[in-house]
């Protein structure tokens, strides 16, 4: 008996209760997710999604050609007008679209500056950092030798001159900014002058303030001295599922450029590339308003939390210049003996998701149009689920119901 109709009625009965759950039934305060705008989720499903190219001059049978394939000449176009916008957001003269993720990105930068056996200064995961950045994993990987860069306090702040001591004490190939705890912007015009006086690259990392270093909210990376900027493009920024990269200097994004076809990845995946455009498209038009609404939300969640008792990590310029919240773990077990991951389950029970480890974002909030004013309100649902275990799921629901359309696209 052929069972395969009964399992495709299950995938698409699975895919609406998903549907209905993420884009209808519950706030999102993942950090490292966000909202696809209409017109780009409709261009994921374009016919690009099962086609192919491979542009770029290659040699094959004797024979150079500047594209493996026919047919793509629009597909060229939507991959150019991508690239170009993330060039104009980001201040580079040069940018690919190209990378599958950040982590891609990460690889597609770093290995062809970097070679073997290379001294990489980055922020250590115990302070914040990316685990991929760990000594086990993309280290181990290409053969570099990575260091701690230091990151103090439970905000996990980088410190100047601790930095600048570390950078002259090590005298790294590349210093590598950029933290999946990521509060606040880097003194990085400092950095990048000691980092430059001994020879160094400084790479930047922007995976989850993209968005708002488009919106000119965060800080501005390559004009601050970074040689190359690059991340993942679902988080702050409310892009697709993938990467990109920018630089302002030729020789080495052309290094980069050079070295992404055949090593880091084959295919592009060109209907992501054009639901990315159309968001970075759409960053130009919104960019700063929205970039505005999320730093926002995040002060005031981060005010009305702590008046109402959830204890949020503090810094020198409030509780967050980024779409991040930052949960103080000590403090919440030593006053209400529970740790962030129960408080997870918790208020996903109430509709209200987050990530076990402490992190609250405000990125989607604000595609949905809720504004700070509205953050005392969310603040008691966090408040009232997590701490008093109220279960809050059709309160959440219908308040939910409000925000039907997308804001910034």
């Amino acid at each position: 008996m052929d069972e395969a109709p009964g399992r495709e009625a299950d995938l698409a009965r699975a895919l609406a209760a998903h549907d209905r759950w993420r884009s209808r039934g519950v706030f999102n305060l993942l950090p490292s997710e966000n909202a696809l705008s209409p017109t780009a989720r409709r261009y994921l499903s374009s016919d690009l999604a099962g086609r192919y190219t491979l542009p770029g001059e290659v040699e094959f049978g004797g024979e150079k050609i500047s594209n493996s394939y026919g047919g793509t000449k629009f597909a060229d176009q939507v991959e150019a007008i991508a690239n170009g916008s993330a060039a104009r957001l980001f201040h580079g003269r040069f940018a690919t679209t190209r990378p599958l993720s950040g982590h891609v990105a990460a690889m597609a930068a770093l290995a062809p500056l970097l070679p073997r056996g290379s001294k990489i200064l980055a922020i250590p995961p115990t302070q914040g950092g990316y685990d991929g950045y760990a000594p086990g994993f993309l280290p181990a990987l290409f053969g570099w030798n990575v260091r701690p860069l230091p990151a103090s306090g439970p905000g996990h702040l980088v410190v100047l001159e601790e930095a600048l001591e570390e950078i002259r004490r090590e005298r790294p190939n590349a210093v590598l900014l950029g933290q999946s705890f990521f509060l606040f912007p880097y003194p990085l015009k400092e950095i990048a002058e000691e980092a430059h006086r001994l020879g160094s690259l400084v790479l930047y990392d922007a995976s989850h303030v993209l968005g708002l270093i488009a919106g000119g909210e965060f800080q501005d990376p390559l004009r601050e001295g970074a040689d190359v900027l690059y991340g993942s493009t679902h988080k702050s920024l409310p892009g697709p599922q993938g990467g990109l990269i920018v630089s302002d200097r030729e020789e080495l994004f052309r290094q980069i450029d050079l070295s992404m076809t055949w090593r880091v990845l084959d295919n592009a995946h060109w209907n992501r590339i054009a639901s990315l455009g159309q968001t970075l498209l759409e960053l130009e038009r919104f960019g700063p308003e929205y970039a505005r609404t999320i730093v926002g939300n995040s002060q005031a969640l981060g005010k009305a939390l702590v008046e109402k008792g959830l204890p949020v990590i503090q810094g020198p310029d409030g509780f967050s210049r980024s779409h991040q919240l930052l949960l103080d773990r000590d403090v919440l077990r030593a006053r209400h003996s529970v740790g962030p991951g129960e408080l997870s389950l918790r208020w996903e029970r109430s509709r209200l998701l987050t990530d076990r480890v402490g992190r609250l974002g405000t990125a989607e909030v604000a595609r949905l149009g809720l504004t700070p004013e509205m953050m005392p309100r969310l603040a008691d649902l966090l408040v009232r689920s997590g701490l008093a275990k109220e279960r809050l799921a059709k309160e959440v629901a219908s308040w939910r119901k409000e925000f039907r359309n997308l804001r910034f696209v």
